[in-house]
C-alpha cells in the first residue's frame, strides 16, 4: 500500500518524534522558535498507521505568494523500509497544496563514523588535511544507497562550503556515547589533559549551576563576546527568549541553561536541548579573560553530567569541521 502524507496535531508530532530521540529541529516547538516562518506537522502513513513525522518550516517569496519548504533535519522516517518515491512523492504533493515551488530537506542519516582514537590517530600521522580522508570505523551502506538514490531521483545535495560544515546544517557532528556507561566510565575516556582541566576548574573554585528565563541575558552577554573574538554574527537576545519560551511551553524539561561562574561572575554559559535518550549542546559561549580556570571544560563536564542523570544516550556536541590541518583556525573544535 503506498504511503499517505497529511497535517497531523502537534502532540501525535511530538510524541513520534521523542520516542525516536529524533532531532529537536523536527520538534513542533522548532516552529515555534522560528518565527518568521510558517510551519506544519506532517505526518506519512501506511494505511492508518503512522510511520513518520516531519516539521515543515514555510519561508513566504517576496510579492508573491510561493513559499520555500524546509524540513530541518527531517523527515523522521525509517528509510530503509520504504522507496523514496513512497516517501517523498506524497510529500511533494501536500506541499504543492501548500503552494511551495522548492523543498528542502536534511535527512538524518548516518553515513560514517570515527572513533576519538581514529581521529587522534590521523592527526598524529599529519598525512591527512580532512576527517573525509581518513577510513571510517563504520560505514552504512544504506544510508550511501539512500544518497543514491535521492540523486537518482532528482534531488541535490549543496556543494561542501569547504568547512565541512554544509550549508545550513552540520554534515559532521561529535557524539559522545553514554548507554551502559557511568560517570566514571565517560571520564575515564577522557585524555589526560581534559582530566586535568576538569580537576583545575574545580580546585580554582568554578561553579556551574543550572539557570532560568532570568539569566538568559547574562548568557547573551558572554555570547556576544564570543561571537565578536570567533567572528560570527550572533543571534539576538530575543531570539534565544523566544527558544525558552517555545521549547519550555512544549515540556519544562527541553531546554536547560547552564552558567559557570567563578567569584560570582559568569565566565562561560551554555544550552542544551532534549529530545527523548539524545541530548544536544545547542549554544555556547565564553569570556575572554579567565581562561586559565577552564570554565569552558566545567561547564561541558556538568552538562554530560547532566545528561547521564537524564537517562541520555547520547551527548551531541553537534557541528564540527572535517578540517584536520592544526594551521586552520577551525581544528580547535575537533581537538577540544
Amino acid at each position: 500500500m503506498a504511503l499517505t502524507v497529511r497535517e497531523i496535531d502537534a502532540t501525535t508530532h511530538q510524541g513520534f518524534v521523542e520516542e525516536r530521540s529524533a532531532s529537536f529541529l523536527q520538534l513542533p516547538s522548532w516552529g515555534g522558535v522560528k518565527a518568521e516562518w510558517g510551519r506544519l506537522s506532517l505526518g506519512w502513513y501506511d494505511g492508518s498507521t503512522l510511520v513518520g513525522a516531519g516539521l515543515v518550516l514555510l519561508r513566504k517569496t517576496p510579492r508573491i505568494e510561493r513559499y520555500l519548504a524546509y524540513l530541518p533535519e527531517g523527515p523522521v522516517i525509517d528509510w530503509t523500509t520504504y522507496a523514496v518515491g513512497d516517501v517523498l512523492d506524497p510529500l511533494t504533493s501536500e506541499l504543492k497544496e501548500h503552494k511551495a515551488f522548492a523543498v528542502k530537506m536534511g535527512p538524518q542519516v548516518v553515513v560514517r563514523r570515527w572513533s576519538a582514537a581514529t581521529i587522534k590517530e590521523a592527526i598524529a600521522d599529519g598525512s591527512v588535511r580532512r576527517l573525509g580522508e581518513v577510513p571510517p570505523d563504520e560505514q552504512d551502506d544504506s544510508a550511501l544507497a539512500l544518497a543514491a538514490a535521492l540523486a537518482a531521483a532528482g534531488w541535490r545535495q549543496a556543494p561542501d562550503t569547504g568547512s565541512g560544515f554544509g550549508d545550513v546544517q552540520p554534515r559532521y557532528v561529535f557524539q559522545v556515547p553514554l548507554a551502559d556507561r557511568t560517570e566514571a566510565d565517560v571520564l575515564a575516556g577522557f585524555n589526560q589533559l581534559w582530566r586535568r582541566n576538569i580537576k583545575k576548574a574545580e580546585k580554582a573554585g568554578v561553579e556551574v549551576s543550572l539557570g532560568g528565563r532570568e539569566d538568559l541575558p547574562e548568557f547573551h552577554r558572554v555570547y556576544t563576546v564570543t561571537a565578536a573574538r570567533d567572528g560570527f554574527t550572533p543571534r539576538a537576545l530575543s531570539y534565544m527568549e523566544r527558544m525558552w519560551d517555545a521549547m519550555q511551553a512544549e515540556d519544562p524539561d527541553r531546554i536547560r541553561l547552564y552558567l559557570a561562574r567563578h567569584e560570582g561572575e559568569v565566565l562561560a554559559a551554555t544550552t542544551a536541548v532534549r529530545s527523548g535518550k539524545h541530548i544536544w549542546y545547542s549554544y555556547g559561549a565564553s569570556a575572554d579573560h579567565k581562561r586559565e580556570v577552564r570554565p569552558s571544560n566545567a561547564i561541558q563536564w556538568a552538562m554530560i553530567r547532566g545528561a547521564l542523570e537524564a537517562g541520555a544516550e547520547i551527548y551531541d556536541l553537534r557541528g564540527i569541521s572535517d578540517t584536520l590541518d592544526p594551521d586552520n583556525h577551525l581544528f580547535g573544535l575537533i581537538q577540544f
